[in-house]
């Protein structure tokens, strides 16, 4: 912590707010290339012959990637280091957008495969990032780097049919035009890799597995990821069968999408204010289940306050799933562990969502089923919740008592 602390008194300026631009970019890529898919997935299913199941797997294989390699991205860092392992990551994503445009169905799913692996690493790297760099304003950096990440999603989402149909372009360059966004932030990354930044050292004995406050993390991170990846590949089909146009389905999608820009940055904040974050759990579950039940009522002239009551509840979500990796953890290297464990376990969980929407309703043929597992998920986000919120630090004997917490 010492070395951490004298390279953060090194830092200057320029070089912060080079740093700073670049995590802004670095979340600009972490859903846009996946939420455009959502609008688009009935036209994509039609063009291939896909079944829904199948072309749930779409945003399922990104999910799958996570899994699997988020708990491997705490051990490229502290070999590469951070910043070297996320450039990595985002040459990696780049390529993976470039191969999803390719007319092959290999291409598609080996294009999203090289996309989930990459977003891993910079989901489970950022928040360790940002807490070794940025300790006194975890919150605030927390909240803009999501508020752009949430940002470029809602974009996405909007678009995407315009893209592809009003414009006449197709599906695929809908899909590999984010690769634009991709080189961007490659370019405004370059910088970090002059800096001698030192790589996140190991803890020896740390593990995240027997604590029973990490599972908590871990659980509320799958289950809001689950709710978010769900909605974002099958609202559009819901609303569409409902009797919305797929435009403006598409567009009720980049609504969910704007409205989790607010939460998405003031939970953050107000988390790490707070040394209890349950009374945000319990806002964040309450307008989910809101938002659900008017998609369940079928009110289509209503829709676009369910949306806006579920993009709340997904922001708030997903702001407090982020924070929890740094507000219950004491150090960079700790956060990335519980990252890396919270993200793999998390998104395994997440991953089955997509698909079994898909595949509720191809047995079902209602989409009634689907949304009543998403209420039973926002039913158990409220228990864990209240697990993961409470005022402790994860240990690796047994979850203790926080006596005196760092004021961030």
């Amino acid at each position: 912590m010492k070395n951490q602390h004298v390279h953060m008194l090194s830092v200057s300026k320029p070089a912060g707010w080079l740093l700073i631009l670049g995590i802004i970019f670095a979340g600009a890529n972490l859903r846009a290339p996946l939420t455009c898919v959502g609008p688009l997935i009935e036209m994509i299913r039609e063009n291939t012959g896909m079944s829904n199941t199948l072309a749930g797997m779409l945003t399922t294989v990104p999910l799958l990637a996570f899994a699997l390699i988020s708990p491997l991205a705490p051990k490229m860092a502290r070999k590469f280091g951070l910043e070297h392992t996320l450039f990595g990551a985002l040459l990696l994503l780049g390529a993976g957008i470039l191969l999803r445009s390719v007319p092959l169905s290999s291409g598609l799913f080996g294009g999203t495969v090289l996309l989930g692996v990459a977003i891993a690493v910079c989901n489970v790297l950022l928040p360790s990032l940002i807490k070794r760099e940025f300790p006194n304003k975890v919150g605030l950096m927390t909240g803009t780097y999501s508020v752009s990440m949430n940002m470029w999603a809602a974009v996405a989402s909007g678009v995407s049919i315009p893209i592809s149909k009003g414009l006449g372009y197709g599906w695929r360059f809908a899909l590999v035009c984010w690769v634009l966004i991709s080189l961007v932030s490659i370019l405004v990354w370059l910088p970090q890799l002059r800096m001698k930044h030192v790589p996140i050292s190991s803890v020896k004995g740390t593990s995240m597995w027997g604590s029973g406050l990490a599972w908590k993390v871990t659980l509320f991170m799958g289950l809001q990821s689950t709710v978010f990846y769900s909605i974002i590949t099958w609202l559009p089909a819901i609303l569409h069968q409902q009797g919305l146009s797929p435009s403006k389905a598409g567009w009720l999608l980049s609504l969910t999408q704007f409205a989790s820009l607010l939460p998405t940055f003031f939970v953050p904040v107000l988390a790490g204010r707070s040394a209890d974050q349950r009374k945000l759990v319990a806002f964040t579950v309450l307008f989910l289940l809101l938002g659900y039940a008017g998609i369940l009522s079928g009110i289509t002239w209503l829709a676009p306050l369910y949306v806006i009551l579920i993009g709340i509840g997904i922001g708030s979500g997903f702001g407090l799933a982020t924070m929890f990796f740094v507000l219950r953890t004491q150090n960079a290297h700790q956060a990335a562990e519980l990252s890396g464990m919270a993200q793999s376990v998390g998104y395994l969980l997440a991953a089955i969502g997509p698909a079994l929407f898909g595949f509720l309703h191809d047995k079902t043929h209602s989409w009634t089923l689907p949304l009543t597992v998403l209420v039973v998920a926002g039913v158990l986000l409220f228990f864990v919740g209240m697990g993961a919120g409470s005022n402790r630090y994860v240990s690796v004997e047994k979850d203790t008592d926080v006596l005196q917490k760092k004021a961030l």
